[in-house]
């Protein structure tokens, strides 16, 4: 018998989601807050649930309501996610911005989680492997992960001017250099905590979670995105992700 040690390799930290969707998504027409609204007979909220349980690595994702719709989501999430695959499931009330609201999931976290996906409930149709690139880099050592796309247009900087009037070209950034972010975004969970404590957003400022930790000095990096992850906006962004799920269910069985 040998009496050399044995080495055990620890298991990686726990990974949750969180997914703030307590905004009201005016640009989709008034009535019912966008991360309800239906996609196939099914609310964007609950693809979006379904995207992070698909992932082995996450084991509780934590779904940020309206202060008023709090009983109403659980209501959804019980309807239609009786079994998440033994993925966690938690709701919890958000504010009044998407801060406040990503703030309240971090802090609803229980102590073994150390590593935190913030992912947007407008982005219902991410894929499985997304989710997981960013939780392997996550594994990997990196403080903070984002997926991203390259983009296709070329982009011009201007000086914003009075909604439909003339804005003047102020410079061409290089399009090889530049990335469209997608979610959902991983980062360190003492990191993360960090960052929305030290950070406000606010103006042009940072614009999401990843870009507050950049303003703290730690380093960001990007793995590949997915077309299919782009954000459910306007009404023409509905016909397509509809179009995403048709072709799902005639190739994949989805």
């Amino acid at each position: 018998m040998s009496d050399e040690p044995k080495s055990f390799t620890e298991p990686p930290p726990a990974t949750a989601a969180v997914i703030p969707a307590a905004g009201r998504g005016v640009r989709l027409g008034p009535g019912t807050p966008k991360a309800l609204r239906s996609l196939s007979g099914t609310p964007m909220l609950i693809h979006a649930v379904r995207a992070m349980a698909a992932s082995r690595a996450v084991s509780l994702v934590v779904v940020v309501a309206p202060a008023d719709g709090v009983d109403e989501v659980k209501s959804l999430l019980d309807d239609h996610l009786a079994s998440a695959g033994g993925t966690e499931l938690l709701v919890v009330p958000g504010g009044d911005t998407r801060q406040e609201s990503v703030r309240a999931g971090i802090e609803a976290l229980p102590p073994g989680v150390g590593t935190v996906l913030v992912h947007d409930a407008a982005r219902p149709l991410v894929p499985v492997d997304t989710v997981d690139a960013v939780v392997e880099a996550l594994r990997a050592g990196a403080p903070a992960v984002v997926p991203a796309l390259p983009l296709a247009d070329t982009v011009k900087e201007v000086e914003p001017g009075a909604p439909g009037a003339a804005e003047p070209v102020v410079a061409t950034p290089v399009r090889s250099r530049l990335r469209a972010v997608q979610t959902p975004q991983g980062f360190d969970r003492a990191v993360l905590q960090r960052a929305h404590a030290a950070v406000a957003l606010s103006g042009e400022g940072a614009t999401d979670d990843a870009g507050m930790v950049e303003q703290l000095g730690h380093p960001v990096v990007v793995v590949p995105g997915h077309e299919e992850a782009f954000k459910v906006t306007r009404p023409l962004d509905l016909v397509l992700a509809e179009a995403v799920l048709a072709r799902r269910r005639v190739n994949d069985g989805f």
